[in-house]
């Protein structure tokens, strides 16, 4: 490893445990049942890359800005970034059993109470941005942090893009609308990351369309390379099953374009990903490399 990446590495690794140290903080500060406060830190724990509060944070490093500002909203698109999860994986969407390894909420709590933990990971989360306590801060800020995790993650953004899946199972899509699906399921809640570490950068409109143009390739191809991985990933690495794609006939870039015509699509992203940032003429190392990181993630 060279002392580039040596460096990149080391941020990495202490942000990812400043969040989780804060992450698991809020819960154990709010006053709800413990049953409740067990059902959401059991699915925050599970871990995983924790790529969309890091990609806030390397936002804020591009601009030379002190992430500690950046945690509360960090923490707030976890959480909701979890919520979707236990959802997503519910008897009534993905019936999922295994979660990185670990039986599923439901599987663990109930359904009921699965439930209910993602609706309190969903509705702590905005509570978190608008009780942000720091002097650079402002009311305007935290206003323009929720509006925007409230698109990203609401009908027009991930929940739309749910929505569209479900009712794309069993027929074909082009690709341009299998990109619609999931530039609402997947790209928006991992573009909000990106944007944020912006707005928390008091980023000028140029600089925020830069960002949500590197956010817009980032996103396709990190389902890309998702789609890849349920074809051709380890399972033990991935923690769930493979092949769950095929078995519930969702469409995936595999299946529309091939093997390698998915791998061909994954790289032009990641190349347009890269030009992009490159053009916002900041120290863009960070996310450069975490480009790279999802182009070759096996989990």
């Amino acid at each position: 490893m060279n002392s580039t990446n040596a460096v990149i590495t080391e941020f990495l690794s202490l942000h990812k445990s400043a969040l989780e140290n804060n992450l698991y903080g809020y819960i154990e500060k709010v006053t709800a049942p413990e049953k409740l406060k067990k059902a959401m830190l059991y699915s925050l724990e599970a871990g995983g890359k924790r790529i969309r509060p890091l990609l806030l944070f390397a936002t804020m490093e591009a601009f030379k800005k002190n992430t500690e500002m950046g945690i509360p909203a960090a923490c707030a698109v976890e959480m909701l970034h979890t919520y979707s999860l236990i959802h997503d994986d519910l008897p009534s969407m993905d019936n999922d059993d295994l979660r990185r390894g670990k039986p599923t909420n439901h599987k663990v709590f109930g359904e009921a109470n699965a439930i209910l933990a993602g609706d309190g990971l969903l509705t702590y989360c905005f509570q978190i941005l608008a009780e942000i306590n720091h002097p650079h801060v402002t009311s305007e800020t935290k206003l323009a942090l929720i509006t925007e995790l409230a698109k990203a993650a609401g009908p027009e953004g991930m929940v739309g893009g749910q929505v569209a899946d479900i009712e794309a199972e069993g027929k074909v899509l082009t690709i341009d609308q299998l990109e619609s699906v999931h530039i609402r399921k997947t790209g928006k809640l991992l573009a909000f990351s990106i944007v944020a570490g912006g707005i928390l950068s008091n980023a000028t409109q140029r600089e925020l369309a830069l960002l949500e143009e590197f956010a817009f390739h980032l996103g396709l191809a990190f389902q890309i390379r998702d789609d890849i991985l349920d074809i051709e990933g380890d399972e033990t690495a991935i923690g769930k099953p493979v092949g769950s794609d095929t078995t519930n006939q969702k469409n995936t870039y595999p299946t529309l374009l091939s093997l390698s015509g998915a791998k061909e699509k994954l790289s032009y992203h990641i190349n347009q990903a890269n030009h992009a940032i490159r053009k916002l003429e900041k120290n863009v190392t960070i996310l450069e490399y975490i480009c790279g990181l999802v182009a070759s993630r096996n989990n």
